[in-house]
């Protein structure tokens, strides 16, 4: 798996330099990001402090944990009405 470059307490500090008025290409270019990545992050970090991304990356792996529970509770009973469908 990839690694990320940056926690979410590095990108949230580099978002709120970024609020205090510093320029956008100036800032990118000193944290070697490219200006998508700063915009992207932005539409996901952006007005966030560090607690509010730790709860976000908290909540986006039990979202993650609860869709294969799903998952598997669906292909267990598509077997089973499979298996229920045949003629004895």
């Amino acid at each position: 798996m990839k690694r990320k470059r940056y926690t979410e307490e590095q990108i949230i500090a580099i978002l709120k330099e970024g609020e205090s008025g510093a320029a956008t290409p100036d800032l990118c270019r000193r944290h070697g990001i490219s200006e998508g990545t700063f915009y992207r992050w932005k539409a996901k970090f952006g007005g966030m402090d560090v607690a509010d991304a730790a709860r976000l990356k908290a909540l986006e792996e039990e979202n993650r944990r609860l869709k294969r529970l799903v998952a598997d509770q669906a292909l267990d009973i598509q077997i089973l009405k499979e298996v229920n469908a045949k003629k004895w």
